[in-house]
């Protein structure tokens, strides 16, 4: 009985522990007013439309879009600001853990494929501009498909743990930067989220930022040694998607430079000075 008892016991502290450890904690911010003009450039440089626009007009948040992976398929969903299917009813604080934390308005955690441990590098106002911009943007009804997750990868709780390795403060590239290549850093750690494509993963699925830009299967490398490209070449690629050798960006990229495109062309720039300075 003493056994058991011990057992039980210990049980109980175990879960009470795992309970703590993976509680949603949401922040709070006292922006948190957006300027929706602010937003639009976000927006562009976030990449929101590459994964969440519908096939008709960019500009429908409709989502829709499938990401097969080793953990199950996870599918972008309906951002639009409608109030039912969307997140027209949410304030821009959900909004800001949403992106930054991986926190739903419920309290739940949000699967990093969504790639809030890129977001979460950037400056919280930067975000609640974004949902400034994206309220004023076409709503959309058509209802969020659930992701397929199998046992033991949806059961979210587990996700707290997870975010306790992977979500970190800090820069990947640190070291002595030009104000272009901090800007370049801000533009494709936190809002571009290169690495999330570009870096391998480890078997929890995390990214692997000793292997920073290194490529992940037919996705290539973008660091300084293995892109022999110069700034100006990549600055051009980022624009007109036309690489030195005048072949063409295609597939997810695609949808990437049309974005980023819209960008100022000092902002590609940066994106560039940043790469060549990646080791």
């Amino acid at each position: 009985m003493r056994f058991l008892a011990a057992f039980l016991g210990l049980g109980a502290i175990g879960f009470a522990g795992f309970w703590m450890l993976t509680t949603a904690r949401p922040a709070s911010y006292a922006l948190l007013s957006g300027d929706p003009e602010r937003g639009e450039q976000v927006f562009d440089a976030a990449g929101c439309a590459s994964c969440h626009g519908s096939e008709d007009d960019r500009l429908v948040l409709s989502g829709g879009m499938e990401f097969k992976t080793d953990f199950g398929t996870f599918v972008a969903p309906n951002i639009s600001p409608d109030p039912e299917h969307g997140i027209g009813g949410w304030t821009p604080e959900q909004f800001v853990n949403a992106v930054q934390r991986g926190i739903s308005p419920e309290g739940r955690h949000y699967y990093p494929a969504f790639p809030y441990t890129s977001y979460s590098r950037a400056e919280p106002q930067d975000i609640a501009d974004l949902k400034a911009y994206m309220d004023m943007l076409p709503p959309s009804a058509v209802p969020s498909r659930p992701h397929r997750v199998g046992f033991p990868f949806n059961i979210r709780r587990g996700l707290g743990l997870w975010k306790l390795v992977y979500l970190r403060d800090g820069w990947v590239i640190e070291g002595d930067l030009t104000l272009e290549e901090q800007r370049g850093r801000y533009l494709a750690e936190a809002l571009g989220h290169c690495g999330e494509c570009h870096t391998p993963r480890g078997i929890a699925g995390g990214l692997d930022t000793a292997r920073w830009l290194q490529g992940e299967g037919r996705i290539p490398a973008i660091n300084a040694s293995e892109l022999d490209w110069s700034a100006d070449e990549i600055a051009e690629y980022l624009t007109s998607g036309f690489t030195p050798d005048y072949d063409s960006a295609g597939g997810h990229m695609a949808l990437v430079i049309e974005n980023i495109s819209r960008l100022p062309a000092q902002e590609r720039a940066a994106i560039a000075a940043y790469v060549k300075r990646v080791p």
